[in-house]
This record gives structure tokens, sequence and C-alpha cells, in this order.
């Protein structure tokens, strides 16, 4: 990594500042404490991994990257903030928790509180299981001054949380800690305030762990953008302006030089992906001159954060307890400027919106070490109870991640290669060109990744789909399913052609677009009952092309919706003990197979299908 004098200067001082917020004299952990393990959890917001984001973050680098595990291929499952982070408070994918949008009807706070999750949520299974737990910055998007009291965000010991319409303002921010009544920090930049109140909870942590084990959350805004929210006055809109993100002072006049890797999807000469993204005209020389502008502030606002994590490091250390506690560093989601000429922003499907930083450090752990095997937002959540010796719930749509190296290399060749990744809704833009807001971004996605494999298939609602391999197009420029050059005998995989892998693409999309709980932990299974496909390599198998011809598997939208609306989604994929009925609109398996248009797929399909499971 390379760091100019002055970058390096502003982390002595900022560091020493840091250290200030919160010195004081906390007695360590009484020797006769439990040893049960204690849990930080630090969760950015719209923290690229693609963009090299990490690089820029020495204390990142020194006290976790190379003192733990760094999984490479971690995925959100939505793009975009409340979405994401309800699923990783749950552990179910969107889907199921039916909060899709970032505020009602869709999504937010509000619609947290109606679908039942603030009794039977994390946080509150922890405190079930005699553990401590604070948290400090953004919980949900739609969580504000009018709001935060109807109800109070369940399961907490302590909470300092950052409400709306201010949470991503940096220099005007709005906190509400426990009970207390909401605070304005005006003209305080919000990420050393929350660094503040996260040593404080950290303090009061350390005096109750002889009683109790602590999980404590930390959930800054860096380095997502700035956005002011001007309520309507009479006859006038409301205005929501997103700007770019707003560092420290003492980190405005870093990376000067630095710009948006160039990348080859990076504002290319023709137009990639599908759908909207068709249309997007090649960004001239003074919008890329601001998106690159508009990186540099999202790294220096990122630099609070890198403080942060040397804080708690050191603030563990003095209380004598680092060795005891799991570190984990996170984000919501991730983040494109530039690529596919779009403007800076999230909510795409693209592995720069999707692949999400996860590092862990704690007991056991291997240091500075790395791993490619595929996990996602739906795993955290069970991952943590494992991790905390409680038992998990028959509910998760994921499964624990594996974090020490032997368990790692055990499990590599047997855990699930793909990550589901779905939308619905709006595609905004952010900064000051093209300012984009376009309905019906809505689709339905999966990217694996194997040693053998690297793809991503998508459906959009207006039934256009998309193919990368993404071993030799990493940048996800030629969709093979629209290439002029691509075809029915075309290569892909081991020689295999294109339409052999999307069927059985399509196969498992169509099980994981609509499946919960174990069907979603093994969607192979639901395919193939007896157990011997488990792989998209295994899936490839020639005896089984007959059971993937069936059109009756194939994915589609009726429409496009804006939120999850099960009219829309197509057929659904059910299973009712060995039969594999496929259901839409609440028709029974008799009712749909009823129509004479779908009778010979669906007896072909099934023939196959009990032949198969003999």
């Amino acid at each position: 990594m390379f760091f100019p004098n002055a970058f390096l200067g502003a982390i002595g001082f900022s560091a020493s500042l840091g250290l200030g917020l919160a010195q004081k004299q906390v007695p360590l952990a009484h020797e006769d404490a439990p040893r049960q393990p204690n849990v930080v959890f630090i969760l950015t917001d719209d923290q690229d991994v693609q963009l090299d984001s990490l690089r820029y973050m020495p204390f990142v680098k020194e006290h976790l990257i190379e003192k733990g595990t760094s999984f490479n291929k971690h995925y959100c499952t939505t793009a975009i903030c409340c979405p994401s982070r309800v699923t990783l408070w749950t552990g179910k994918t969107p889907h199921n928790t039916n909060v899709t949008d970032v505020s009602p009807p869709y999504g937010g706070y509000p619609k947290f509180v109606a679908q039942g999750f603030n009794k039977d949520y994390f946080p509150i299974w922890l405190q079930q299981a005699g553990y401590n737990t604070y948290y400090t910055g953004k919980l949900f998007n739609a969580h504000t001054v009018k709001n935060y009291n109807s109800p109070y965000p369940g399961g907490f010991t302590g909470s300092d949380f950052l409400l709306d319409p201010h949470t991503y303002d940096y220099l005007n921010s709005t906190f509400q800690r426990n009970g207390d009544e909401p605070r304005s920090y005006e003209g305080q930049y919000s990420t050393d305030i929350l660094a503040e109140k996260a040593y404080g909870f950290l303090d009061d942590a350390v005096h109750d762990l002889t009683n109790k084990p602590f999980f404590l959350t930390i959930a800054p805004i860096g380095p997502h953008s700035n956005v002011v929210i001007k309520d309507a006055s009479p006859g006038r809109d409301r205005s929501v302006q997103f700007g770019e993100p707003i560092p420290a002072e003492r980190h405005r006049h870093l990376f000067e030089d630095v710009t948006v890797p160039r990348t080859e999807n990076f504002n290319p000469d023709r137009s990639s992906g599908a759908n909207w993204l068709l249309d997007l005209p090649q960004q001239n020389q003074s919008n890329i001159d601001y998106n690159d502008h508009f990186y540099r502030q999202r790294l220096r606002a990122l630099q609070a954060v890198d403080e942060l994590v040397d804080g708690l490091i050191t603030r563990l250390e003095g209380y004598g307890i680092l060795d005891d506690t799991y570190i984990v560093y996170s984000s919501d989601n991730g983040f494109h400027i530039g690529q596919h000429r779009l403007q800076p922003g999230k909510t795409c499907g693209y592995e720069e919106d999707i692949n999400v930083p996860l590092i862990v450090r704690g007991p056991g752990v291997a240091s500075n070490y790395t791993t490619e095997i595929v996990t996602s937002h739906t795993d955290l959540a069970p991952t943590f109870l494992e991790l905390l010796g409680i038992p998990l719930r028959e509910g998760f749509d994921g499964k624990p991640i594996p974090l020490t190296k032997g368990e790692i290399e055990v499990t590599a060749q047997a855990r699930r290669e793909h990550a589901s990744v779905e939308y619905w809704g709006i595609a905004i833009s952010e900064g000051i060109h093209q300012v984009l807001s376009r309905e019906h971004n809505t689709y339905k996605a999966i990217r694996l990744s194997s040693a053998d494999y690297s793809l991503y298939y998508s459906v959009w609602c207006n039934n256009e789909r998309e193919l990368y391999d993404m071993s030799v197009d990493r940048g996800q420029m030629h969709n093979l399913l629209t290439h002029p050059n691509s075809s029915s005998s075309e290569v892909l995989i081991a020689g295999l052609p294109i339409s052999k892998i999307v069927s059985r693409l399509d196969a498992l999309l169509f099980v994981l677009k609509s499946c919960s709980g174990l069907s979603c932990r093994q969607p192979w299974k639901q395919l193939h009952p007896a157990g011997d496909v488990n792989t998209l390599a295994d899936a490839l198998d020639s005896r089984f092309d007959g059971f993937y011809l069936a059109e009756a598997m194939r994915v589609r939208f009726e429409f496009c919706a804006n939120g999850y609306l099960v009219d829309a989604e197509g057929p659904m994929w059910e299973v009712q003990g060995r039969s594999a009925p496929y259901l839409r609109d609440g028709a029974t398996w008799d009712e749909w197979s009823m129509n004479p248009s779908r009778a010979s797929h669906i007896s072909r399909l099934m023939a196959f299908y009990f032949k198969l499971s003999e």
C-alpha cells in the first residue's frame, strides 16, 4: 500500500485525538470472569471490495487483515441498505422477510416492525442467551426522529442510534440514546461522535463482564454519500440530495492523485449489461473528473472509520480481553462508480455492488489468511450464534461460516458455491450528474464461484437475461445470452454448450427465488432428492439432460413490481412429498397441472423426476 507522509501524519494526529475521546480508567476483566467469547461487529455503509477501498485503510490492514481471515467471496443478498441489514439480523433472504426497500410501503423500520421482527431477531436471541448487547450507529432506514419510540428497537442493553432525516448528514447527525430524546450534533463529525459512543459502550460492557459477555455493534455511515433531506414546503416537493461523502477536516487533503480504478468496465466505449443499463450514455470528461473526486471523498470518509478500528483494538488490548473477543468487519452492500457507465450508486447485481468485505479476527481464526469460499449475509446470524454456543434456528436461510483454517479447508469442497441475489424497486444514482431514478429495477440472480468456474446469471423483471463467464470476463462486459457471437453451440465450461449451463442455472434460481429454510440451504437437494447433486458440476452430468429441458423450470416474471408481490413473481417452487410442484398465485398442483399448454411438459418432467428418485 502507498500512503503519503501527510496521510501518515494525519493518522498519528487523529489516532491520538480518538484515544482522548474516551480515556477512562476502566478496570480489567476480573480473573474469575466468564470466558465466553465477546464480539465487536463493525458494519460500514456502502463499502466496496472491487474498487479497492480496503487498500487505503492501514489500521484495518494491520489489526484485522494481517491478524485475521478475509473472506474474498462474501456477498450481500440485496444491494441496498435496509433489506440487506434485515437479512443480516434475521438470517433470512429478503423474499422471506418481505422487507425489500429502504422506506414504506415495501421497507424501512416500519416494515421491519410490521413483519414482527422487532420481537424475534438477533439481539433478542443474544439477550435470551445471556449476552449484553450494545449498538451505536445506523440500524435501519426510515428509523426517524418521529418513530424511534413506536416501538423502540428491541433487544439492546444499550443503544445510541442514528436517526433519519439526518442519518447521512456527516456534519449534522441526530442520535437517540436508550430511552432519551433525540439529540442533534450540528457541526460535529458523525464518525467521531460515533467513536466516542462506541468506546463508552465498550467501557460499560467491560464493567459488567463478570456477569455477562457482550456483543457490541458499531455502524458508522462511512463511506455512504452525504444526504440532505429537506421537508417539503407548501406547494413544493420534498428534496433529497445525494452528494459526495464528507471527510473529517483532518483527512480532506488526502489522496489527491487517486482515481477510480480504470478497469475494462469503467465507462466503456459500448454499453453493457441489460434492461435500462443498455441506454446509459458514456460519461464525458467532466463527469469522470467528478466521479474521481467522489471516489476520493469515499476513501477520505473511511479514514475516521479506520481510526475507530484502531481505537477499539487498543482498548480491547488494554482491557485484557482482546484474545477473548472476535472482531468482525463487514458492510451492508457494495458500490459502483463509473462501471457499466453507471453514476455513483448501488442497487445492481454486478460484482461491485454485491461483493462486500468480511474480515474476522479472534480465537482460533488464522492470521493473514484469505479464502475463496462463498458466503453471504444470510450466513452471519447463524455464524454468530454457532460461535457463541447458541442453538441455531431451523428457519435460517443461511448456515454458519467455518472460521478456522482447518474448518475452511475441510468444508471448502462441501460448502455451497453460490450466493443468491435479488432486488425489487428503484435504481438511483448519487452525485450531481445524470440523476437517475428508475422504477422496476427488479431482478433475481445467482453468483457462482468455484475452482472450475466463475459465473453470474440473472433474470430481470422484463425477462431479459444475463450470463457472464467471469473467469474470462471479470468486468461482466459480455453477456453471453445476447452477445453477437453467442450461439447454442458456443462452449462455456468444459466444452459444454451455453444452453446446457443455462438450464441448470435457471433451475437453481427457480428454487432459490422462493426458497425458505432448508430449501435455501440445500437447493440442489430440492431438485435431486437422492443427494447426488451438490454443485453445478454435478448437475451437468449428461444423465440429467432430460430433466433440465423441462420448460416448467424456466424463471420468469409476470410483470415488474417495486416490491415483493407474489402475483408478479411467476411460477414458484414448492416441495410436497416426492413431487415437485410449480405453483403460481396460490394455485394447487392439480389446478396448475390442468393447464393444457403445460400438460406435456409436466408429464415428461414428472416421469423423469420419479425415475431419478427411485
